[in-house]
This record gives C-alpha cells, structure tokens and sequence, in this order.
C-alpha cells in the first residue's frame, strides 16, 4: 500500500488562516451556535504512529480479494480485460491527471482535442452521428437517454426490458420517478427481450424501447426488429451496448438505434472494485441539442489553425434551468482519455481481435460446462457472458471457488427469482485455456 506525503506544519496552518483573514480554526465555525456543537468525545480509535497505522490499513487491504491475486469468472457490468500499459502513462502526465473543465479552450487545447477524439471514436463504434464527451457511467447514460427521450417527443411511458442490466433499471426508476415518467418492464423470453410481449406493450405514449446489446445474459437481441417496433409507434429506440463487443457486432446506429450508451469500462479502465468508470452517449444530428453535458467542437482560429471549444452546453449550469436538457454537472474526463488511448493503442484491428477473442472463449467456456454435464439454458447467440444452472446455492460454489482462487460468477438468483441457482459465468480474452477447464472442474466437484 503507498501512501502520498501530504504535509501539514503548524506554519502551514498558520498561513492558511492568515490568507482567510481568521485567528483560529475555532473561528471558522463561529457561525455554528454553542449549544449545537458536539463536545464530547468520537467513538474512534486513539490516535497511533504512523507505522502502525499504516500496518493496519494494510492489514486490511489484504483481507480483500482482487484479479491480480485471483482468476476472475465475473463480470455483470465491470470486466477484466486487458489494459494495455501506455494507459497508465499517459492519464498520470500532470496536465491530464489534474486538469478539470476545459472553460478556458485558449489553455486547455489539449484537454479538448483528448475529448474530441473520444468522441469521434464512440461516434465510429456506435454508428451514430455524434457523441458528447461523456457521462458518469453506463447507468446514468441509460437514464439520461430515457429523459431525453421523453421529453423530445412529449410522451411519458418508457418501454425498459428486464434484459438490460438491473441497476441500469434501477437508475432508469429513480429518474423516471422525478419526472412522473411511467418505466414498463418488457418480459424476456429464452434469455431475450421477448417481442411478442413488447408488441403488447406498445401504444402512442410509448416514447422510448429501451434494450441492452449484447444484454445482461451475454444474448444478441434481435435489435433490428425491436427498433422497427419502436419507430412504428413513432417512439425512439434506446440502446444500451458493451462498446467492446461493437468491434465485432454491427454498430446500433446501422440497425436503427436513436440514442446507444452504455460504459467504457472494457477500454482501459480497471474494475476498481465497481469505479468510478465512465458513460458514454452517442445519438443522431437530429437530437444533437437535446444531448445531455456537453461536445468538444473542432473549428479555427482568426489564423485559420485548428482548434477546439466546448459547445451545445445544454445542463442548467450554463443555460437558464428550465430550459436545459440535464442537470449532469460535469464529465469524466480522465477516464474517457483512458479509453481514448486503450482504443488507439489497440486499433480497429486490435479491438476486432480483442471482441473475437471474447467469443471464442466464452463458446469454448460454454461447450466445456455442457460436457460437464451443466445446463446451459440460453442458446442464442452470445458475446463475454454465459448464464449455467447449478444444484445448488452460488453463494455456496461461489466461497468455494475463492478458496481455490478463483472469483466466481454473477449469482442471478440476486435480480431475477425464476433464475434461482443460476449464475452468470464472464469470459474475457485474457482468460486460459487451463483457468477456463479448472473452472469448470472446480465448478463440478462442489455442484455434485
């Protein structure tokens, strides 16, 4: 565990207050009345020296379990892929790693042209016209995308399917409740949002079908279909996508998809024990000024050079409140650089190759737990993520499996009752042969 020096001497603490204009730090709370102040003492440990103190916490940090001391099966959202090493090197570089909102272009002309070329790659992956320069996460782009939605074409029902990932859903609710928007789960069906369901569902108040691709099961979704459903009740179609598997699928902005968000955590970022990661929002020319946050735009300057400014700000931070699109107060930018350079360094080939790896060893990953003797109940196509039945609780197989140092699947039983003893298995590239069989064997002898 490394810990950075943050000084703090009686000198530094006496100018600090000499800057402020106050004799003591008491003053500074002078405003707080006397009888609400707390004087006792807090229920905390006394103080200790700086070595133990520090023995402690790293006592405590090795009580966890991470990808670089275990084999990682799971994922449900947040992977372990391959990040390469120029990632780390460039995103620690002091002008990146401290720079903030890039409101001064005349300063900040890297800052913007790093955002403006993440944007340009999540426009090519997604197949849509533009892209902002990023969201908090995958979640509250999907939220962000349902709001717009409703209030560009003056409906209040969005159409959500329980295939999407379920604290996307969740984020999506919590929104939605806000704006006395009405959220409709669309049934699934063999582990894809079922569309004979969806039909039913459809009226004249829909104003977004929303689906994950590929969905929370790893399953293609018949997208296509689904958006054609969509724009026959003149709603748009809402699509929440792994960016990674866009290496390989085709892009949704081809298959008729309005808005496609979803998180860059494969590109990158590490799982970091569920963040902070990083949104991204991608949609049509048409909805352009309606997108939440913000765009980098590329123009010149009086001499006709290159350059770079923040625009269409529609959040209420910098427009009047009632007429701003989002009240998102800022971007993460640090981390769509990390995707930035995770996608340049690996290229359109090298994400190609990364997707496909992803497949082919999800599918050799899915034949060994069928020879095994497991249930594989979903079998449509499926990128990064099976869905096997075992006999008995994954919590169970799950504590077993860390034993053996392996970090266990999603237990699905968590989020969907009729998927009780159901566990979502994450295969990414970086995954062996040998971990992949030892799985599997591991898996059996406590599944019997």
């Amino acid at each position: 565990m490394k810990h950075r020096y943050l000084p703090m001497t009686e000198q530094d603490k006496k100018e600090m207050l000499e800057t402020i204009g106050v004799e003591s730090i008491d003053d500074l709370f002078a405003d707080i009345p006397e009888k609400v102040r707390f004087k006792g003492l807090y229920n905390i440990k006394e103080a200790v020296s700086e070595s133990e103190l520090l023995k402690e916490l790293q006592e405590l940090a090795d009580k966890n379990t991470n990808t670089e001391k275990a084999v990682s099966f799971l994922g449900a959202g947040v992977y372990n892929h391959y990040k390469p090493a120029i990632v780390d090197h460039v995103i620690s570089r002091s002008e990146f790693y401290t720079a903030y909102t890039p409101y001064q272009p005349e300063i900040s002309q890297g800052e913007l042209q790093a955002i403006f070329e993440f944007q340009t790659m999540i426009a090519e992956l997604t197949g849509l016209d533009l892209a902002n320069s990023s969201m908090y996460d995958g979640g509250t782009a999907l939220a962000e995308a349902g709001m717009l939605a409703a209030g560009s074409t003056r409906r209040k029902k969005l159409l959500i399917s329980e295939a999407i990932h379920p604290e996307y859903r969740e984020v999506v609710k919590t929104y939605a409740y806000g704006q006395s928007i009405e959220v409709v789960d669309i049934p699934i069906k063999d582990g894809v949002t079922d569309i004979e369901a969806l039909q039913g569902l459809i009226d004249e108040q829909t104003a977004a079908v929303m689906v994950q691709y590929p969905n929370f099961f790893g399953q293609i979704e018949d997208i296509k279909k689904i958006g054609e459903l969509a724009h026959e009740a003149k709603g748009l179609f809402i699509v929440s996508a792994n960016p990674l598997a866009l290496g390989i699928l085709t892009p949704p902005g081809k298959l008729g998809a309005d808005i496609t968000v979803g998180d860059v955590q494969p590109f990158g970022i590490p799982e970091s024990f569920g963040g902070p990661h990083c949104g991204y929002f991608a949609t049509t020319s048409k909805l352009m000024r309606k997108v939440p946050g913000r765009l980098v735009g590329q123009t010149v300057d009086q001499d006709g050079r290159r350059g770079f400014v923040l625009t269409l700000q529609a959040r209420e931070q910098h427009i009047r409140r009632e007429k701003a699109t989002s009240n998102i107060c800022s971007n993460q930018a640090l981390l769509a650089l990390a995707a930035s350079v995770a996608m340049t360094a690996l290229g359109k080939r090298g994400i190609q190759e990364m997707a496909k790896q992803n497949i082919i060893k999800t599918r050799y990953a899915k034949n060994a737990f069928e020879k095994a003797g497991f249930t594989v109940p979903f079998q449509g196509a499926h990128f990064n993520e099976i869905v096997v039945k075992v006999n008995k609780p994954v919590s169970e197989i799950n504590q077993k499996l860390l034993e053996k140092g392996i970090i266990g699947g999603y237990d699905l039983g968590r989020d969907y009752p009729q998927l009780e003893n159901h566990v979502l298995i994450a295969v990414t590239e970086l995954r062996t042969k040998e971990e992949i069989d030892q799985l599997v064997q591991e898996m059996g002898a406590y599944n019997a």
